[in-house]
């Protein structure tokens, strides 16, 4: 099966897709595969897309050791399915291993130096969650190449506009979200734990995915992005906008985080999101979470309102300038 997710085709074994997310993969499956017959089950018309993914291909990936090279670069907790995994890269590329602590075979996924090939040895008895985040870590190292990634935020769609909550655990980021949906007209919610963000066109956007945490959010939209925000908890609600570098350092900690310890890697994160903090601010909320909270972010981001409702932004992407 194809699909296309923030303007990047990706094509999947339908075979070892599990249901539930096969369910949130839906709304982004394409109508007519490439080099294949119109399919039967479409939702997203063919469109120019910005890159694509490989074709995931099933079967025998080379285990980590004695890989010729073999580099780890981050070891990690997989909870979802009770695994110990390793991210690192060797000499023919990046490579992710899961072992689940059930005694089970591991699950791996590999992409190659250049991009070029992606293979998993995922099969129908492994954990589902595994299949979805071995997905997502491929699905990045793509997106990556082609100025995008993935954030842990919660982000919302206000009219026109696009904004990211950011945070640690438990900041508050879907409450915020909600709060927005609850209490300013004209918004909803686009993702709750993995949108992407990128730049296409010169311009920054963020999209929706099939990979939303805890709240099934799973809507094939973007928006162009008017703020990107950091939460933290407070007694009371205070705001101010950062400076470039306090924006990065705001936003790193939000980026995968096996990718930062890789130079290749995170030079390439950090200048893609150096751009886009040069076209979109980026603020510091200090909160309680109330409305009084949201209002103060939509007056902020998008001017006063003279009543009770948050204004509509002409061009969202050139409301604020960030700070020298």
């Amino acid at each position: 099966m194809e699909y296309v997710i923030a303007d990047i085709r990706i094509s999947l074994p339908e075979e070892l897709i599990p249901r539930r997310f096969a369910e949130a993969l839906r709304p982004f499956a394409v109508a007519e595969p490439i080099g294949r017959a119109r399919s039967a089950g479409p939702e997203v018309a063919p469109r120019e897309c910005k890159g694509v993914m490989p074709e995931l291909i099933p079967g025998a990936v080379t285990r980590i050791h004695p890989a010729p090279g073999w580099q780890e670069l981050h070891r990690f907790e997989f909870p979802d399915a009770g695994a110990d995994c390793r991210f690192g890269r060797d000499n023919a590329g990046f490579l992710l291993e899961m072992v689940p602590r059930d005694g089970t075979p591991a699950a791996r996924f590999r992409t190659s130096e250049t991009g070029d090939r992606t293979s998993c040895d995922f099969s129908i008895h492994h954990h589902p969650a595994l299949f979805r985040f071995g997905v997502w870590m491929l699905f990045n190292l793509a997106a990556l190449r082609r100025n995008a990634i993935a954030i842990h935020a919660s982000a919302i769609r206000y009219r026109d506009a696009g904004l990211l909550f950011l945070g640690e655990s438990g900041t508050g980021k879907s409450t915020h979200s909600r709060l927005w949906c609850r209490h300013i007209p004209g918004t909803s919610l686009l993702n709750d734990d993995s949108p992407i963000l990128g730049l296409t066109e010169g311009a920054v956007r963020v999209w929706g995915s099939p990979w939303s945490g805890k709240v099934p959010c799973y809507r094939n939209e973007s928006a162009p992005v008017a703020a990107i925000v950091r939460l933290v908890q407070a007694p009371g609600n205070r705001i101010r906008q950062l400076s470039p570098i306090e924006a990065l350092g705001a936003l790193l900690p939000s980026v995968p985080p096996a990718f930062i310890r890789d130079t290749e890697l995170r030079e390439s994160i950090c200048e893609t999101l150096m751009q886009m903090i040069g076209q979109v601010p980026v603020f510091r909320l200090e909160c309680r979470p109330d409305a009084d909270a949201a209002r103060l972010v939509c007056d902020t981001v998008f001017g006063r309102p003279t009543s009770g409702e948050c204004p509509q932004a002409a061009n969202p992407s050139a409301i604020h300038t960030p700070q020298p």
